[in-house]
């Protein structure tokens, strides 16, 4: 399938469109409908470190658990906005959620806000270098430079308009195939971490041209750094500055929860006026 700019979005194996019914929901499907998150390690790291997706105490499968439906999380530590769209285009486990998808959020862009002073592709090629002995060389020296040179604050992994140019493309491309479930965004969170200098000057800018975004396109958000900025900068946080603690997925699961059961209740509104 292509989206409205003729981008790739969802298709099957063998280049059709599944079977949808009028609702857009596969047709006989019984399984429950799923919460598609698509999200950087903020959405499944707790006070101890990384979990699985299907961790009881993760935001989305708490959000999840209260509407009665099924999560499918995808996401990888370092996420960028751009991520999210190789990941609308790309990862068969998203054309296969979207079909049965009540609604889609975009937990991406809280890296891109981050200060990146060495390329993002130098920091992603890492894990190629060979031989072993020279890639921990050169991980210790990208590891030495990253939190000083973070004090500058710039530039950000990704400026905000290539950010929210990638999020439109990812909604755009799930609007052609499925205009009927709503996109909830999010705004950066906060942090107090060390590899980034506890610098974080780029966070305003991604929240004007989020802002934009989402009165440009009716995009609901959701402001992560309200729901967890009370927790980041308490000793209930991960230790590494960046990562929440389980008030704080608490926070933001309630947060999302009122965005979901809002823009429902807006579209079922809006389907009795047609009535």
């Amino acid at each position: 399938m292509k989206s409205s700019d003729g981008s790739a979005a969802a298709k099957s194996s063998d280049g059709s469109a599944a079977a949808k019914s009028s609702d857009g929901s596969a047709a006989g499907d019984v399984r429950p409908p799923v919460l598609l998150v698509i999200a950087d390690s903020l959405a499944y790291y707790g006070p101890k470190g990384g979990l699985p997706a299907d961790h009881p105490r993760i935001w989305p499968t708490l959000v999840a658990k209260e509407l009665g439906w099924q999560v499918e999380l995808v996401a990888r530590i370092g996420w960028t906005s751009r991520d999210a769209w190789w990941a609308i285009t790309q990862d068969p486990r998203v054309w296969a959620a979207v079909s049965r998808a009540e609604a889609v959020v975009f937990a991406v862009g809280g890296m891109d806000s981050l200060p990146s002073p060495l390329p993002t592709a130098l920091r992603e090629q890492l894990r190629y270098i060979r031989p072993p002995a020279l890639r921990r060389v050169v991980r210790s020296g990208y590891q030495w430079l990253q939190p000083r040179l973070s004090k500058l604050g710039r530039p950000v992994a990704l400026p905000p308009a290539l950010s929210v140019r990638y999020l439109e493309r990812c909604r755009d491309a799930l609007a052609a195939i499925r205009p009927d479930v709503p996109v909830i965004g999010t705004y950066p969170s906060v942090h107090r971490c060390d590899a980034y200098g506890r610098v974080h000057t780029g966070r305003t800018p991604a929240v004007l041209a989020l802002e934009a975004w989402s009165a440009q396109k009716s995009v609901p958000m959701v402001d992560l750094a309200a729901a967890v900025r009370e927790n980041i900068f308490s000793d209930r946080a991960n230790p590494d500055g960046i990562h929440w603690g389980w008030e704080a997925h608490e926070e933001v699961a309630a947060a999302m929860i009122d965005a979901i059961k809002n823009v429902r209740r807006q579209a079922t509104s809006v389907e009795i006026e047609k009535e």
